[in-house]
């Protein structure tokens, strides 16, 4: 870290620069604090001569895009991502990406301090970034952005820093002609086959990543470096200074044949079955690499807002380091034939040799023996023409940090491409397969350009494929090229089929049996729900549509059923459907209207009736509740005063209605809620002789909630008459506490941090189970002799109904950010579904064994929307159907 320079930004939008954090190849990340909040952020800004080049600018852009949808775990969010205009005699426009500081260690750089890690650490190291490939894969894509120098050690577990070439390239530039040049670090044999990459090529380089970590070198770097590529194809790696207890796994991740490496749900699952964070618990990282990160984070904090008008300090007076002074390029260049172009050696890359204060030294650099493997260079007919981006002039290199080695060496991965998501440490990362690269480059030979492709629609799996393996322009991939067009659109050019899936190992969520993807040009769903085992039924602003169960594929969409509610079985043959104005009763074949009630008819004493969503159902019963307005004439005056106004007052029911008979069963007068007047009820139990109602906390009115007293309250209503029979507030259950009661007669209610359960007629405590500091507990699930319990801090469990003893309690391991999340069991009751906001979660109900996870990252289109949606789960026989906002995926479960 070092003090700013004379011709750096002072402020990337919002955010002010504090002080230089490293400066790579082709970007250059601050320490930066947030004018609005002020928050530490990390700003990642490329490289001026760079961003001049279409081709950059949209690899930057799609990146950022990336990191968006994979925030979340051990990912964060991106704060901003910022292209301030500019004139265009001022050149082009800045691009740069914003994230909060996380301290952490490059984990380059924590080996050079503290040597290879033991176990347990390498047990959380390679869980967390498996458990990041997992999500990737999940969605077809692949990651390819992992190197030394992009995965960060934090206090409480591993960070990944960037994403695809442009994060994990040792080094990139702009060539003469407007070529952009980036030289990758890690290999896989398909790679050096000309294969296309896949899943399997990112479990390949984290096993490269595991060993590196373990030894502190990398297999396959030993010997001449212009035989590197050979060794990666051809060699089996040396791996006997790896602990014995992980040598089995990360051979296997090393398989010269993709099919035969494990997928990242399985390494995730034998590395840490609780995960990687619950393996961290309590601490993870040695004394000298937490002391490291404490110091660091103790500098970044103490930095201030720099003057305006500040001079750069100047240091040529003091003693100049050994590895400060400029080292020569390396003499051997690539292999002919490559359009490739050699990166000079250096610390700094093509920075100028201007004086700097250095701020922060965290240790000594990692040994030196691993090589930089290949380069790629983008062909002249896809890049800007040469006005666009003139090459840059050579400039002598910066110093190095003190303390840091006198060999030659090229820059690390964290000096390179420019990761949207920032690093968050003193970069030193190696470039080549493992460790920090000095020497000559091994570069492949690229392909011709290709020809034009018949259809610019690539599928969501070829796009994201494309996308993370071609930074440079182009792809060899098993006879299939593709290339970047002028849009930044990845496009195929052959008809070659995808290959089958492989079989599912554990850890790793099951094939969907199908996916589907509600038409982007209809309105999102609203609700969806499952019909008699056999449609999936969505509702939305336009219409209602059924899915086949069976299949994935729409069987139909009416738009009668537009904001509709529920869509349950009205018998062995029709769909009951609510919407705002009426019930529908439609055929599950063609969604034909079958039958219609118009609540002006079907409740003409109530006119103008708003029918709110349903509380819930039993067979062909439906409970909801209903408002009208009437108008109350006002009291005829007393002699000699004035007629008053006047007034509307809304009246609310609660109705039972049997929608196989069609016909009203009862209602109940009730207390209108907040406008616009219906309350919010929800049934939490349904006895033989009554149902249990609770009035969500916002729909109550502020005078409801003034005599409540920080109370919540169950209301009891007869089954068959519908008259109110009692209502009862249990110890200090509040309004919005989240509750559920059995048939048996017992109430479950969220008290505080904890769940306990009370008798439901006497409100008599019966147990209690403690929960974990500072969390709540969500709508427990009842089956069976089981209670199935879920938390705020995402812990996921099962307590026995009668006695509250625990049987089991499990992490979902996802950030504790959000509602706890929701639970469904499968229609045999053997699985447990847990969806929440970042991901689901499959368990065993019996004993709460970690079955899979899963996870969407969204749309592979650059400019498409970003989902923050929450997942839902809805059972099915023997499966589950998970949504998140418009994607469907039906999962087979136990």
């Amino acid at each position: 870290m070092e003090a700013l320079r004379q011709d750096d930004p002072r402020r990337f939008g919002r955010f002010t620069a504090l002080a230089r954090f490293h400066e790579g190849a082709s970007a250059v990340r601050y320490v930066a604090r947030d004018t609005a909040t002020g928050e530490v952020a990390l700003i990642t800004a490329a490289r001026p001569e760079l961003a001049g080049l279409p081709a950059y600018r949209r690899r930057f852009q799609a990146e950022a895009r990336t990191a968006e949808r994979l925030a979340g775990g051990w990912v964060a969010e991106p704060l901003d991502t910022g292209e301030e205009p500019k004139a265009p005699a001022e050149g082009p426009e800045p691009l740069w990406t914003a994230a909060g500081y996380v301290p952490a260690l490059p984990l380059a750089e924590a080996i050079g301090i503290a040597g290879p890690l033991d176990e347990r650490a390498l047990r959380i190291l390679g869980a967390g970034i498996a458990e990041i490939l997992s999500r990737v894969h999940a969605a077809g894509a692949v990651l390819q952005g992992l190197a030394p120098g992009t995965v960060l050690l934090a206090a409480d577990g591993p960070r990944l820093t960037a994403f695809g070439p442009l994060g994990a390239a040792a080094s990139a530039e702009a060539r003469p002609g407007g070529q952009l040049s980036v030289r990758l670090g890690y290999l896989t044999p398909e790679q050096i086959e000309g294969k296309e990459v896949s899943a399997a090529s990112d479990l390949f380089v984290l096993g490269l990543l595991l060993a590196y970590a373990a030894t502190g070198t990398t297999p396959f770097t030993e010997g001449p470096a212009e035989e590197a590529a050979r060794r990666i194809a051809e060699d089996e790696p040396e791996l006997d200074a790896v602990p014995q207890a992980l040598r089995e796994l990360i051979t296997r991740c090393l398989a010269k044949d993709p099919a035969e490496r494990p997928t990242a749900g399985t390494v995730a699952a034998q590395l840490a079955l609780e995960g990687a964070a619950g393996l961290a618990r309590g601490g993870w990282l040695p004394e000298p690499l937490a002391a490291a990160v404490a110091d660091q984070e103790a500098r970044v904090l103490a930095l201030d807002v720099p003057r305006e008008d500040s001079e750069p300090e100047d240091t040529r007076t003091a003693p100049e380091p050994e590895d400060a002074r400029p080292l020569p390029a390396p003499v051997d260049g690539p292999a002919s034939g490559a359009p490739a172009a050699v990166v000079p050696a250096g610390d700094g890359d093509i920075g100028e040799g201007r004086g700097t204060t250095r701020f922060l030294n965290t240790g000594p650099r990692p040994p030196r023996n691993d090589r930089p493997t290949t380069q790629l260079a983008l062909p002249h007919e896809l890049t800007a023409p040469p006005e666009a981006a003139p090459a840059p002039a050579a400039r002598p290199l910066p110093p190095a940090l003190p303390g840091g080695p006198t060999a030659p060496r090229q820059p690390g991965p964290a000096h390179g491409g420019p990761a949207p998501y920032p690093a968050a440490a003193l970069p030193a990362g190696p470039a080549g397969p493992g460790g920090p690269g000095g020497g000559p480059m091994v570069s492949l030979p690229l392909p011709p350009a290709p020809a034009p492709a018949p259809d610019p629609a690539a599928s969501r799996r070829t796009l994201l494929t494309i996308a993370a393996a071609a930074v440079g322009g182009l792809i060899v991939g098993g006879g299939s090229v593709a290339a970047l067009g002028s849009e930044g659109t990845a496009v195929a050019t052959d008809d070659k089929p995808a290959p089958k899936p492989r079989r599912t190992l554990p850890g790793q969520p099951p094939e969907p049996r199908w996916s589907y993807a509600h038409p982007a040009s209809e309105s999102s769903p609203l609700t969806a729900a499952v019909w008699r085992d056999e449609l999936l039924v969505v509702t939305s602003e336009s219409q209602a549509s059924a899915v086949d169960l069976r299949t994935g594929k729409r069987l139909w969409q009416r738009a009668d059923g537009a904001k509709g509610q529920a869509a349950l079985a009205a018998g062995a043959d029709l769909v009951f459907v609510a919407s705002p104005t009426e019930f529908l009763w439609l055929s599950p074949k063609n969604g034909k209207v079958v039958h219609r009630e118009r609540y002006t008819d079907a409740f003409g004493d109530l006119p103008g009736l708003a029918v709110g969503r349903p509380a819930g159902s039993s067979g062909p019963v439906v409970w909801f509740t209903g408002s009208h307005t009437v108008t109350v004439k006002a009291p005829k005056p007393k002699k000699g005063k004035k007629q008053g106004k006047d007034r509307e007052v809304v009246q609310a029911h609660f109705f039972a209605y049997d929608i196989v008979q069609r016909k009203e069963l009862w209602r109940t007068p009730v207390p209108a809620g907040r406008a616009p007047g219906a309350p919010v009820y929800r049934v939490v139990g349904d006895r033989s002789a009554d149902i249990l109602v609770r009035q969500d906390a916002v729909s109550l009115t502020a005078a409801e909630l003034k005599a409540a007293k920080g109370k919540g309250s169950v209301r009891s209503f007869d089954q068959k008459t519908g008259k109110l029979l009692w209502t009862r507030s249990y110890g200090a259950v509040s309004p919005e506490a989240a509750t559920a009661g059995d048939e048996d007669g017992s109430l479950y209610a969220a008290v505080g941090k904890d769940l306990q359960a009370f008798e439901t007629d006497t409100a008599k405590p019966l147990w209690r189970v403690e929960g974990s500091a500072g969390s709540a507990f969500g709508t427990p699930l009842v089956a069976g002799p089981l209670i199935h319990t879920t938390e705020r801090s995402r812990l996921v469990g099962a307590v026995e109904r009668g006695s509250g003893r625990l049987v089991w309690r499990r992490s979902t391991e996802v950030p504790g950010i959000g509602n706890a999340p929701s639970l469904t069991l499968s229609g045999s009751e053997k699985t447990l579904i847990a969806a929440d906001a970042v991901q689901v979660t499959a368990f065993s109900a019996a004993d709460g064994e970690r079955l899979w996870k899963f996870q969407d990252i969204g749309s592979a289109d650059p400019k498409g929307a970003t989902v923050s949606a929450s997942y839902r789960a809805f059972a099915a026989g023997e499966t589950v159907v998970i949504q998140r906002d418009r994607a469907f995926y039906a999962f087979p479960v136990a």
